[in-house]
């Protein structure tokens, strides 16, 4: 019988929360994305005076080597609504990384 390797997170490293996936899959569906789009869901570190100590940063990824975006939302990623969401994602042009 042969067992399938377990895939774990390397030590000191986390799995990412069931929030930051249902954002993920959030994004995924309000910009229409197919399956050779990445979505990354992170949450940094913010010391800017009068910002939260947590920023959500929204970036997408095209595969076949188009633009990529980036959205960056200035709370934690627990306390980010689905009509905020949208709305960030729907107003203006999003940042091009590169």
């Amino acid at each position: 019988m042969r067992l399938e390797p377990r895939l774990e997170p390397r030590p000191g490293i986390a799995w990412p929360s069931p929030r930051l996936r249902e954002l993920r899959d959030a994004v995924r569906v309000l910009l229409g994305l197919d399956d050779d789009t990445a979505v990354v869901i992170r949450q940094l570190g913010c010391g800017r005076p009068g910002h939260p100590p947590l920023k959500t940063v929204v970036e997408v990824l095209p595969m076949d080597g188009g633009k990529a975006h980036r959205w960056t939302l200035h709370r934690p990623a627990d306390r980010i609504t689905g009509p905020e969401l949208r709305a960030v994602l729907s107003a203006g042009r999003p940042k091009h990384r590169g």
